[in-house]
């Protein structure tokens, strides 16, 4: 795409418009875990033609495989979808809200399914201190 291309793309308006957590990373990402936590916070944008998050702009003929996967959060059984986008390049993988995501039909080729989130353990752990630390903190309050 040359610069003047690009440039065109980003004055028109998208199709649809979302907050998206994102990571590059091979394989399965349906689970919690340190990717995920300095992952990209961006607004995903969805063209004609291509979407967009942050710099990363993806056309739709790149696209070798997606799959939206909907799932449910482990503890708070929270709705969201994770979208995941190959391409010969990267594999692509957008962390939605299942309450502001577009559930319409995509304007490229998606296989959609259901799939289940998971902790991984440097997640279980995290939680288990961030309790821990939390407990602390409203026993120490409560003792004072």
């Amino acid at each position: 795409m040359t610069g003047m291309e690009k440039q065109i793309s980003t004055c028109r308006e998208p199709l649809h418009t979302c907050l998206a957590k994102a990571v590059i990373a091979d394989g399965d990402q349906l689970q919690h875990g340190p990717q995920w936590l300095m992952s990209r916070r961006a607004r995903l944008k969805l063209y004609d033609d291509q979407l967009q998050c942050g710099d990363w702009t993806i056309a739709y003929g790149d696209i070798r495989n997606a799959v939206l996967a909907y799932c449910r959060t482990p503890i708070l059984r929270i709705p969201g979808y994770v979208l995941s986008v190959q391409t010969d390049a990267n594999t692509y993988h957008f962390g939605l809200n299942g309450w502001r995501y577009w559930r319409g039909n995509l304007p490229f080729p998606v296989t959609r399914t259901t799939a289940r989130l998971r902790l991984s353990p440097f997640s279980l752990i995290a939680r288990v201190i961030f309790i821990g630390y939390v407990g602390f903190l409203a026993w120490r309050w409560f003792a004072s």
